[in-house]
């Protein structure tokens, strides 16, 4: 009944009947999904594997279905292993729904004063994921391949108003930089099936007033008593970005200067 109704409907679909509509479009979007499937087996990730501590108890935390905070000191990996174990979450057929990368354009201030429309200036803000996607895959597009498959989406907290999130993995990065009221908004739009990693460190807060850096503190309060969070805070000892940026942080904070 219905696949002659589908054949007919390819020269004429107008007279197609609600029901019929809705299973042609979910035929096409099951046809859409195994497509971009096979495509994206042809991207494949490095293997990574940890190196410190820290790193391996995120592995491990992942690894058990958990909600993941991961707290601390610059250049220890934090959006990169993140993001690696989403993506290959993804890759592997384990996460259902895309990715979700949200954070805060607000507390910079800049936004208004960049070039372009909307989405050019968030692109700004995009640059991060773009250069960790090629480095995870060895493809100087793999971040555009990605969105385009509908495996990675990025977002703001200017446009969450109104959304829930169902089966997503979802990054807050950088959530040092987002007021309580954005990170309440952010945490109150999540649907059943959701994993969170939130990644963060409060020392490098862009937020000017004292009101909004004591908010992320608070947030980290809660999430830290909340059972569903595994709370990993990276130290000196997890610096992995450079030589050089080790021996930087570690004098900067022994000096105890406020940059």
């Amino acid at each position: 009944m219905y696949t002659n109704s589908l054949q007919y409907a390819d020269s004429s679909a107008t007279y197609l009947t609600r029901r019929e509509k809705k299973l042609q479009k979910r035929i096409k979007k099951t046809q859409y999904n195994v497509e971009a499937r096979n495509q994206l087996a042809k991207v494949t990730l490095k293997r990574i594997v940890p190196i410190t501590d820290n790193q391996s108890r995120t592995f491990e935390s992942f690894a058990n279905d958990r909600n993941i905070l991961l707290h601390g000191s610059a250049g220890t990996g934090k959006t990169f292993l993140a993001l690696y174990l989403a993506l290959n979450s993804v890759i592997m057929g384990t996460s259902p729904k895309p990715i979700v990368i949200l954070r805060s354009v607000v507390p910079s201030r800049d936004m208004g004063f960049l070039p372009g429309n909307v989405e050019e200036k968030i692109a700004v803000y995009e640059a991060p994921y773009d250069g960790l996607c090629s480095e995870l895959t060895g493809h100087a597009t793999a971040y555009d391949y990605f969105k385009k498959n509908h495996y990675i989406e990025f977002s703001t907290t200017s446009f969450l108003r109104g959304i829930t999130f169902r089966d997503n993995i979802i990054i807050i990065d950088e959530a040092q930089n987002c007021s309580g009221h954005e990170l309440n908004t952010i945490m109150t739009r999540i649907g059943e099936g959701c994993r969170v990693i939130i990644c963060a460190d409060f020392t490098q807060t862009d937020l000017i007033k004292s009101e909004d850096k004591l908010g992320f503190r608070k947030f980290m309060q809660i999430i830290k008593a909340m059972n569903s969070f595994d709370h990993i805070e990276f130290t000196h000892d997890d610096i992995v970005r450079s030589a050089l940026v080790k021996d930087y942080i570690i004098t900067k904070d022994r000096m105890n200067i406020d940059l």
